[in-house]
């Protein structure tokens, strides 16, 4: 029997069209740039850790890709434009990450578990903040296994995501680590957490820009955590040239 089509994409592009918070992540606020630098960091250390150190011959997938800044993020580091692809549900952010990115970037607009990705073909696929905005545990499980039969043997799903609920915020929900297992129960879990929580970011860059290391020195004030999902079996893909 079929699995009946799940209409949690239409309440995702709801919800997104409700918040009007960009200028909360603009590159300019002190606390959005401590963000993304110190995500990238622990990225590119957990990258290595796995044997991910020339990313020219790696292939990557980004589902739910926005306008295309983590991806601008990925050629800066070394991968080919060719050997990157990204998956967005709301056209208006497709568009603009086709106007950034290299046209050999491939951007696929829709309803990531219709992509057209053939199983096993990619060393790793990325998520970031997207298991949070999902509220239906079904169609959250339907994604995770798709993204899974993606994933060559020895490759990877890179996970950002909260990990905490946020009480100001009812369209999204928190996805502790134990939901993570499940979703991917194959996997080879290596994660840590990152990213002081926002609302205190914000309020200790008011005050000074370089309190945020300070207080991002205590874990248990970092609300979201950055895993690395490895899929078992045969050499890895991601070794050193």
């Amino acid at each position: 029997m079929s699995t009946p089509p799940s209409h949690e994409p239409q309440a995702v592009q709801a919800r997104y069209a409700r918040r009007g918070e960009a200028h909360r992540y603009h590159m300019g606020r002190p606390e959005v740039w401590h963000t993304v630098f110190e995500r990238q960091a622990a990225m590119l250390r957990l990258l290595n850790r796995h044997g991910a150190m020339d990313f020219s011959h790696l292939t990557l997938v980004e589902v739910g890709c926005g306008a295309g800044g983590n991806l601008l993020e990925f050629l800066r580091w070394g991968w080919d434009p060719a050997h990157l692809a990204g998956i967005e549900l709301l056209p208006e952010r497709a568009h603009h990450a086709r106007t950034v990115l290299p046209a050999r970037v491939r951007v696929i607009e829709g309803d990531a578990c219709a992509a057209p990705v053939e199983p096993e073909s990619v060393d790793i696929v990325f998520q970031s903040t997207v298991f949070s905005s999902l509220l239906d545990m079904s169609y959250q499980q339907q994604l995770a296994d798709i993204m899974w039969s993606w994933v060559k043997p020895g490759g990877a799903v890179l996970w950002y995501d909260f990990c905490v609920d946020n009480p100001r915020n009812p369209d999204v929900a928190g996805v502790p680590m134990k939901r993570v297992r499940q979703l991917f129960p194959q996997a080879q879990a290596d994660g840590m957490r990152v990213t002081l929580a926002p609302p205190l970011a914000r309020g200790v860059c008011r005050l000074h820009p370089a309190l945020y290391r300070v207080v991002n020195a205590l874990p248990w004030l970092r609300t979201h955590r950055l895993v690395w999902l490895g899929k078992p079996s045969g050499p890895s893909t991601l070794s050193t040239a």
